[in-house]
């Protein structure tokens, strides 16, 4: 039996196909709930509420702290015995973006914080509402430097995909696993889907920093 064999390449094609569509679909949509939760969970801990606040960081604690294979397996698999019953595309995709929210949080806070104090005193200042503050005067500030840190969650979630295959998503690894098992043949689909993830990956990464590079210089010549 040869090492590779270009014949199973292309029989196993139409496989990674439909599970790498399954693989980008699911990034994309888990970031985005990342990115708009972890900006809440991020304004939350600012509230000037102690008890609010301090609740806020709990759950992102909690959530940070245990595994997101764990919290998968307890949104699909508890919550139907309390009647709680979740579709596994919408529990896999929700508990993604949820949990990297917790961590995309973390990013916002750290960009919120590093805007300078005087800025806050500025809007005081001028009257300005806190809607208006956050709005027109901190994120624009506090977002374009933590765009880098932002994109590497993105990368990160997007390797962490395979975890879906544990509630039966057929996402590009699983379909290459579908194919070996098909036809006791694991080479070429695994390899080819490492190729995959790691073209994606960088590909992303240079995205990544040429849109870190612009919003920089748009920041400082502003």
């Amino acid at each position: 039996m040869s090492i590779w064999d270009w014949s199973y390449v292309w029989e196993a094609l139409p496989y990674l196909y439909r599970g790498a569509i399954v693989t980008v679909q699911a990034t994309l949509l888990s970031f985005m709930i990342a990115l708009v939760l972890g900006l809440v969970f991020a304004l939350i801990r600012q509230s000037p509420n102690r008890y609010v606040s301090t609740v806020m960081t709990e759950i992102v604690e909690v959530i940070r702290s245990t595994p997101l294979l764990l919290q998968v397996f307890f949104v699909y698999f508890v919550g139907p015995q309390y009647g709680i019953i979740i579709p596994a595309w919408t529990a896999g995709i929700g508990m993604l973006g949820i949990h990297y929210a917790a961590y995309c949080s973390e990013v916002y806070r750290a960009g919120i914080l590093a805007v300078e104090e005087g800025q806050w005193e500025a809007c005081t200042a001028l009257n300005l509402s806190r809607s208006r503050t956050w709005r027109a005067i901190i994120l624009p500030q506090a977002i374009p430097p933590i765009v880098p840190a932002l994109g590497n969650y993105f990368i990160g979630m997007f390797k962490e995909t395979p975890i879906l295959a544990a509630i039966a998503i057929l996402e590009m690894l699983q379909q290459a696993k579908n194919f070996g098992a098909n036809n006791y043949r694991y080479t070429e689909p695994i390899i080819m889907t490492g190729i995959f993830f790691l073209v994606f990956s960088l590909t992303a990464s240079a995205i990544v920093q040429s849109v870190s590079s612009w919003l920089q210089r748009r920041y400082y010549m502003e």
